[in-house]
């Protein structure tokens, strides 16, 4: 309420003093006394004494010293006012840090996404240089391997031959003679010999246009298609182009365990099962073809542990019944060829491998493989039904040990089977022989063995997994392979001496996952 007031009191003592200045010159109102304090201020409304003062000042002059005054009073009750209500200092200093918080987080903000940024940058970074340094590694094997070609090449008989034979041909023609020293330039300039012979060739037919009594020319033809086909030859088997990569070719090995799975919990949860079995010639002799299959131990779990609860074990055999299956097919040289002929190519391939370079035995296997199926066009659909007949009869045989009540052991209940699941174990089989001619036709540069754990092998952790490796040890004998693994093997000696088995490179790309007989308490404790 003060500045108010004294807001009122300015505006009344300025009018009062302009109306007796008006009228009397002379007339003028004595300040207050500047010791008085601000909350007293007053005006006298009484003149002065009328007694003559000498006066130095003049009215304007006086009003603006009054006026000087009054405002040094206004500032005075603010501040004070001020201090006397500390809400308004307090609401500014508030306001004041609430914008410096703000601007303090909107800084924190952008600083951790600059951070953000540098660290993408960084990853991306290193990222591009560890695929540099790959890329210049890879680059200097195969210059490595180009001049051991070259070297090869330049000390082979064959080589020679054809340097002679140039040389003599060239001496036989009289219009090249003037141009030997530039023809020997150009020899020494050339890296590929190739283009050598396609120039003295072009040279000799010319030659034999210009003059027919050439006594060479039918020689040089012979000779010259005979290099030509030789050269198509080194350039198929001297080639190591891979149209699957590694990361593939397991992705494909995966995706045919996911397909065997599903099958088996498909199947296993479908069909119903009873704690009587038959005592049947039938039952013997599918017990007697499991144990052959999957050993023993298996076939005897199967027959005499009740699943009509959990089915879990049923499930697993089924598992390695298929797996088993596809292992035992792409172990073969061609899937569905004839056994004895597949046999034979296997020990051909086989001793080719450890004899002969990589490219060598690789395109070998790739255009022996491949001129079967052409010269045989119904192999591959053979191949496929083949499998797919095996894997329902072996899974019949494992319900049928195991007191399956559904399917039966008769015709009608097996045909509903193979029809409820027939799309889908064949989807099994075209996906098996597939791999087979990827790993067979489409890779140069290694060997790409589909592998599984034989029944009643002791457990070894590099070469195998546990599935069930969380419930327990894994240690004892495997009972049976779910999953198929994949093996690669190549050749890293160059010359044409056998390799001896350090020489070849063998890796386990994936392991093969297995089922071990202490296992059989966990699924189904008694």
């Amino acid at each position: 309420m003060l500045p108010i007031a004294n807001l009122n009191l300015k505006d009344l003592y300025q009018s009062t003093f302009e109306f007796f200045t008006s009228l009397s010159p002379s007339f003028s109102f004595s300040a207050i006394s500047a010791e008085n304090s601000a909350s007293d201020l007053s005006f006298p409304l009484t003149p002065t004494d009328p007694t003559p003062r000498p006066r130095n000042l003049s009215a304007d002059e006086e009003s603006t010293s009054l006026r000087d005054r009054l405002d040094a009073a206004e500032r005075t009750d603010s501040h004070n006012s001020s201090f006397c209500n500390p809400s308004v200092g307090a609401s500014v200093a508030a306001s004041t840090l609430y914008s410096m918080r703000r601007e303090n987080d909107t800084i924190k903000n952008e600083l951790s996404k600059t951070k953000a940024e540098v660290a993408r940058w960084e990853e991306r970074y290193e990222t591009l240089e560890k695929t540099l340094k790959e890329t210049r590694d890879l680059l200097k094997v195969r210059d490595k391997e180009i001049q051991v070609l070259k070297e090869r090449e330049r000390h082979s008989p064959e080589h020679h031959f054809r340097s002679t034979h140039f040389d003599r041909r060239r001496s036989c023609d009289p219009a090249h003679q003037r141009s030997d020293s530039s023809q020997s330039r150009q020899i020494r300039l050339s890296a590929d010999w190739s283009e050598i012979h396609d120039d003295t060739l072009s040279q000799a037919n010319g030659n034999h246009r210009r003059n027919g009594s050439d006594p060479c020319p039918d020689n040089m033809s012979t000779v010259s298609e005979e290099e030509r086909a030789q050269s198509r030859s080194l350039e198929t088997f001297l080639n190591k182009i891979d149209l699957w990569s590694g990361a593939q070719v397991i992705q494909a090995v995966q995706d045919l365990n996911s397909e065997i799975l599903q099958f088996a919990a498909s199947a296993t949860e479908l069909c119903t099962f009873s704690k009587q079995r038959p005592n049947s010639a039938k039952v013997t002799q599918a017990s007697s073809e499991v144990a052959t299959r999957l050993g023993a131990a298996l076939s005897r779990l199967l027959a005499t542990r009740d699943h009509s609860q959990d089915p879990m074990l049923v499930q697993l055999a089924l598992q390695g019944c298929i797996s088993y299956c596809i292992s035992r097919a792409l172990s073969s040289f061609c899937i569905g060829y004839q056994s004895k002929a597949n046999i034979t190519l296997t020990q051909i391939y086989t001793h080719m491998f450890h004899s002969e370079p990589q490219p060598t035995s690789s395109r070998w296997r790739a255009l022996t493989h491949k001129h079967i199926h052409e010269l045989h066009p119904e192999l591959n659909e053979y191949a496929i039904n083949e499998m797919t007949e095996t894997i329902f009869r072996w899974s019949l045989d494992i319900f049928l040990i195991s007191g399956s009540t559904n399917p039966q052991p008769n015709p009608a209940s097996r045909e509903n089977f193979r029809a409820c699941f027939g799309a889908q174990v064949k989807r099994i089989s075209k996906a098996a022989c597939r791999l087979a001619q990827v790993t067979r036709e489409e890779i140069m540069s290694a060997n790409f063995e589909v592998i599984a754990a034989d029944s009643g092998q002791l457990f070894d952790g590099q070469e195998m997994m546990d599935a069930f490796e969380d419930y327990g040890s894994s240690d004892g004998v495997v009972l049976c392979t779910t999953e198929l693994g994949l093996r690669c093997s190549t050749r890293k000696a160059m010359s044409d001496a056998p390799a001896s088995e350090e020489s070849i490179d063998r890796r386990i790309l994936l392991r093969p996952k297995v089922v071990l007989e202490s296992v059989v308490e966990v699924i189904d404790p008694r």
